[in-house]
């Protein structure tokens, strides 16, 4: 007599909706930054504030995720799976998060560092106004000229790891699902206990 195949120790359910709440927003995010050289001047601005209100956004969720996952530890990883697939998935997790966090607040200091700061206010989706990193704001302005410059390239050489990081994640999801048979998807879906 076969025996049942083990429920799938799944997320909890506020893990699952911060995960695809912050993985939403951030491919907005990607497709908003890359729709603005395509667009005319007038939709410039309010496609770049949308960016920055999606970014101030993301970090706060993480934040609450991060909270979240240390009082809620998410679930083991199957027992199927070779130690050195169980140490990549960790090491991959950890950069995710540093890189989730770490794009919005190099985003937030190249924006604090740019040289009209003082003189257009920041708001967080029209509703109220954001604030600029004091300390970055109140550098010489040359040096924080200088600084606007390193951030904003921090902040894309980032989004190119989170890019690369992203795939490699989604690739690894996949293939334990449909190449290695492992209901891996069912961990970060709603649905039954068993999966089903």
């Amino acid at each position: 007599m076969e025996s049942a195949p083990a429920p799938v120790r799944r997320y909890t359910f506020i893990a699952m909706v911060l995960h695809w709440l912050v993985a939403i927003l951030m491919l907005v995010n990607i497709a908003l930054i890359w729709s603005v050289d395509l667009l005319p001047d007038e939709r410039i601005r309010p496609v770049i504030d949308a960016h920055k209100s999606i970014g101030i956004t993301v970090l706060g969720l993480v934040l609450l995720r991060l909270l979240w996952r240390a009082a809620n530890p998410p679930p083991p990883l199957p027992d199927g799976y070779p130690r050195w697939e169980k140490a990549a998935a960790h090491s991959a997790h950890v950069a995710l998060y540093l890189l989730i966090l770490a794009l919005p607040l190099s985003g937030w200091m190249h924006d604090s560092a740019w040289k009209a700061a003082g003189e257009i206010p920041m708001y967080w989706f029209g509703l109220f106004q954001w604030p600029r990193i004091g300390w970055i704001t109140q550098l010489d302005p040359v040096f924080k000229e200088r600084l606007h410059d390193v951030f904003g390239a921090t902040h894309v050489w980032l989004s190119y790891l989170l890019y690369a990081l992203f795939v490699l994640h989604v690739g690894a999801a996949l293939k334990h699902q449909y190449w290695d048979r492992h209901a891996e998807l069912q961990r970060m879906l709603p649905g039954r206990a068993d999966g089903g």
